[in-house]
Formats: structure tokens, C-alpha cells, sequence
């Protein structure tokens, strides 16, 4: 197992732009794919978009289109792009991986992100 680092959240207006960052520590060897999520006050956590190796991207309908997930391997950082953000957007949000036997690390403390109207 390893560790996750998530940054980047803050205070934005509706309409307005925030590019998360999340950055990994271990072993990357069993990774499969790496995936943003989200904890909307009130709601249990929800994935937001997925990256698998090999660049297959998924996306949640409620951000299809405004969302970026992307990978920086050198790095070992996973990313998000939000642009157009809601006050719907808001919440914390986490990054996870997930492994060749279907297992993920522990979640780190989130970054929260909140869209004012």
C-alpha cells in the first residue's frame, strides 16, 4: 500500500476553474487504473472520473464535459481539471487507486472544493 496527497481545492465561483492535484507514494507496480471521487455533504462518496493505464477515461454524467482527469507517471500524480464548476461541485474530494486485485490504498484527507453562486 501506499500514499495519497490531494491539494488544490479552495473557494471558486460558479463558472470559474480548479485544477486538482494528487500525488502518490509506493509502489505503482500493481496499479490498474487511478480515479478521482467526491463526498457531497449529506451523500456518501461517489466516483467522479477514472483513469485506467492505457488512458481509458470514465466519467460521472453530472460532470461529463467539464472535467478533466489526466496522469502524470513521472511524477506519479493523477489530476483533475474542473472547469464550468456548480455549487453542486462542492464537497471533498479524494483520490484512490485501484490494484490488480481490485484493492485500494488508504484514503487520504481530501482536498475540499467549494463553488459559491
Amino acid at each position: 500500500q501506499g500514499q495519497l496527497v490531494e491539494s488544490g481545492g479552495g473557494l471558486v465561483q460558479a463558472g470559474g476553474s480548479l485544477r486538482l492535484s494528487c500525488a502518490a507514494s509506493g509502489s505503482m507496480s500493481r496499479i490498474m487504473a487511478m480515479a478521482w471521487y467526491r463526498q457531497i455533504l449529506g451523500k456518501e462518496r461517489e466516483s467522479v472520473a477514472l483513469l485506467v493505464n492505457g488512458g481509458d477515461t470514465k466519467y460521472a454524467d453530472s460532470v461529463k464535459g467539464r472535467f478533466t482527469i489526466s496522469r502524470d507517471n513521472a511524477k506519479n500524480t493523477l489530476y483533475l481539471q474542473m472547469n464550468n464548476l456548480k455549487p453542486e461541485d462542492t464537497g471533498v474530494y479524494y483520490c484512490n487507486v485501484i490494484t490488480s486485485n481490485a484493492n485500494m490504498w488508504p484514503w487520504g484527507q481530501g482536498t475540499q472544493v467549494t463553488v459559491s453562486s
